[in-house]
């Protein structure tokens, strides 16, 4: 079982930076692809990024392509998301979650554990 918490959320204005945190307990984190998802107030959680078990590989949603970036330290048992050029509609609860590296990416049902989410909240 692999236990993840978030951190790093907060507010932040239009144009800056925040870079969030995926923390993971389990001595097998290493082998899972890890996926970063959304959900905003009254809309449907959303794939935003994907880094499978080694970091070589990364999958992005078209919205926060070259602005988003996911990396992993394994050693650390850490991935992170790096967030800049936040604009306003990036104003979510973001979520980091873990799939087995067999399943497709993006498919949120494909996830298996998920975090508690940290909050990111964007003004003008």
């Amino acid at each position: 079982q692999v236990q993840l918490v978030e951190s790093g959320g907060g507010l932040v204005q239009a144009g800056g930076s925040l870079r969030l945190s995926c923390a993971a307990s389990g001595r097998t984190f290493s082998s899972y692809a890890v996926g970063w998802f959304r959900q905003a107030p009254g809309k449907e959680r959303e794939f935003v990024a994907d880094i499978n078990w080694s970091g070589s590989s990364t999958d992005y949603a078209d919205f926060v392509k070259g602005r988003f970036t996911v990396s992993r330290d394994n050693a650390k048992n850490t991935v992170y998301l790096q967030m800049n050029s936040l604009k306003p509609e990036d104003t979510a609860v973001y979520y980091c979650a873990v799939r087995n590296s067999y399943l497709t990416r993006r498919y949120y049902g494909n996830y298996n554990y998920w975090g508690q989410g940290t909050q990111v909240t964007v003004s003008l």
